[in-house]
């Protein structure tokens, strides 16, 4: 294992104080990692509240084990199993949802789970490592075709042609299985570089993303989300890269405009149809003291959206 700096949740104070927690609410966080959100949240609460973690990665569930109390509980699974864990749990409501998507620095920071290639290490990139096929597997089957479509829409790599080229055909002298081959594939493929930016930081992202079904669980889990929360409720969601922030700031603009009916209908201003989310605030960036301490929070965004009184439809 990799010895990785400590794990610090990034904008931590601004996104627990968006939900505005109760001592008596019910809030969730929906990407655990390594607790540091959670622990804020439960530090917040009375003991009469509850708060309900997901994460679909086992490390991440036996790190949950450290946190003996009542009022907390882990889910092991993706978040996108939400609305089904809270009907088990027998929650109708609950005053808010927390999402730190992407990858936590210890998944990035552990060399045998394959998702950096600052590290040597067994291409895995698996965030739940019980379940489905490694990079490694699906790059030795994949067709160029689909690769250089994954790396194009996933990892908005304008040299997706020529990496997909170059380790279609790498892979036809040897299996690509480590981090470190598959960075080397990929920086002879990539001709011009990003300042500042290994030229396989973009390919390593799409290839995660598709294999973990990031955007797909994202967009399954906004609107369950959303139908949870009780009038007043907050969702704070944290994002990491234009494909997710793109779907949380559509979900939320879409969602805070009122179902449209038809032109000259007479109808009394407070009988117009309400919108289901208003969103607060505008877009929060990490401050310059916490991108220096913490460089991966140079390109986190928060979005904050309230509940409002409107019946909420699938």
């Amino acid at each position: 294992m990799s010895s990785g700096s400590a794990h610090r949740p990034v904008l931590l104070r601004e996104a627990v104080e968006a939900l505005r927690v109760r001592p008596d609410g019910v809030y969730v966080d929906g990407t655990f990692g390594r607790g540091g959100h959670s622990r804020a949240i439960l530090d917040c609460l009375g003991e009469r509240g509850r708060l309900i973690a997901f994460d679909r990665d086992p490390a991440a569930v036996a790190a949950g084990a450290a946190i003996n109390d009542g009022r907390f509980r882990l889910v092991y699974g993706p978040f996108s199993g939400l609305s089904r864990a809270l009907e088990e749990m027998g929650l109708e409501k609950v005053d808010g949802v927390l999402l730190d998507l992407g990858v936590s620095s210890p998944q990035l920071d552990e060399a045998e789970r394959g998702f950096s290639f600052r590290f040597e290490g067994p291409l895995d990139m698996r965030m739940d490592t019980g379940t489905g096929e490694t990079a490694a597997e699906w790059l030795a089957r994949v067709s160029q075709e689909q690769l250089e479509e994954v790396i194009r829409v996933y990892g908005e790599e304008r040299f997706a042609k020529q990496v997909a080229k170059a380790i279609v055909e790498a892979r036809s002298r040897e299996p690509i299985v480590t981090t470190r081959r598959l960075a080397a594939v990929v920086a002879k493929a990539v001709k011009k570089r990003e300042p500042n930016q290994d030229p396989a930081t973009r390919t390593f992202q799409a290839i995660r993303i598709y294999l973990n079904g990031e955007l797909e669980e994202l967009s399954l889990v906004l609107p369950q989300a959303a139908a949870a929360l009780a009038e007043g409720g907050r969702l704070a969601v944290i994002s990491f890269h234009s494909l997710e922030d793109r779907i949380v700031k559509r979900f939320i603009r879409e969602a805070g405009q009122s179902d449209k009916l038809p032109s000259k209908l007479p109808v009394r201003h407070a009988d117009l149809p309400q919108p289901k989310l208003r969103a607060v605030g505008k877009a929060v960036r990490a401050g310059e003291a916490e991108v220096k301490a913490n460089p991966r929070a140079r390109s986190a965004v928060l979005r904050v959206a309230e509940r409002t009184a409107a019946a909420w439809q699938s």
